[in-house]
């Protein structure tokens, strides 16, 4: 049985659908040694990357800061990476690529054939902190079959933020019930369902790496539990 009668899966991307960890290293350390640049730790660097991402959004979040484009929030924080890395010699073209890196995440392998799946009964579509651009590109890349794509600078708003869930289904013109968010992450659907939507998880153990600790298991009664969108898409019936 579909819960709520749900009509539209929506997902978080970076880490539920795509390896941003992985991904990354390997373009960095393919980018450092072409550059002669191997005694970099592109592993920390990675890292203290995606530590960045929360707090550069947190004053627009906050009020502080207006509406600002993901790709610009990772753009400020690589250029502090790679003074604090003391990286030289990147041309402006050079760093421009490395930011696009986050276009070119490559998916975890349940993800294309389980959206394929899911598409024949449910609408598709990101509910990211991405902007629409970022993830056009990684869909493209990826070979990710979204039926629409509602970045957040469309939303404007940053989840954890009622505006990104409430206006991803005023957008769909569909109750909050009726879209279900899927997610790797505990808060992410905790904050999902405090705005109506049902809510769906599976675990992605190894998004910090081989030894990560965090979202390894549901922390609540979601609607669905799973253990990769293969099996979210058999529980759905499809």
């Amino acid at each position: 049985m579909i819960p709520n009668n749900v009509a539209a899966l929506v997902f978080d991307t970076f880490g539920t659908l795509v390896d941003w960890r992985g991904s990354l290293i390997q373009e960095l350390s393919q980018f450092g040694a072409a550059r002669g640049l191997a005694n970099i730790d592109w592993v920390a660097f990675t890292d203290a990357w995606r530590a960045g991402y929360q707090p550069a959004m947190e004053p627009i979040r906050k009020g502080e800061r207006g509406f600002t484009k993901l790709d610009i929030l990772h753009r400020e924080t690589l250029d502090r990476l790679v003074k604090k890395f003391n990286i030289t010699g990147l041309s402006e073209s050079d760093l421009e690529h490395l930011n696009r890196g986050w276009h070119r995440l490559k998916p975890w392998p349940d993800v294309v054939p389980g959206m394929k799946r899911l598409k024949t009964k449910f609408i598709i579509g990101p509910l990211s902190n991405g902007n629409t651009s970022l993830l056009l590109n990684m869909s493209k890349h990826g070979g990710i079959p979204w039926d629409m794509v509602l970045g957040s600078d469309a939303l404007r708003a940053y989840k954890p933020m009622p505006e990104a869930y409430l206006g991803m289904a005023n957008f769909l013109d569909l109750p909050p019930i009726r879209v279900m968010l899927v997610a790797a992450h505990n808060g992410d659907l905790a904050a999902a369902r405090k705005s109506g939507l049902s809510t769906g998880f599976m675990p992605r153990p190894h998004e910090y790496g081989l030894n990560a600790n965090r979202d390894i298991a549901p922390t609540d009664a979601w609607d669905v539990v799973g253990t990769d969108l293969q099996d979210i898409a058999r529980q759905l019936g499809v």
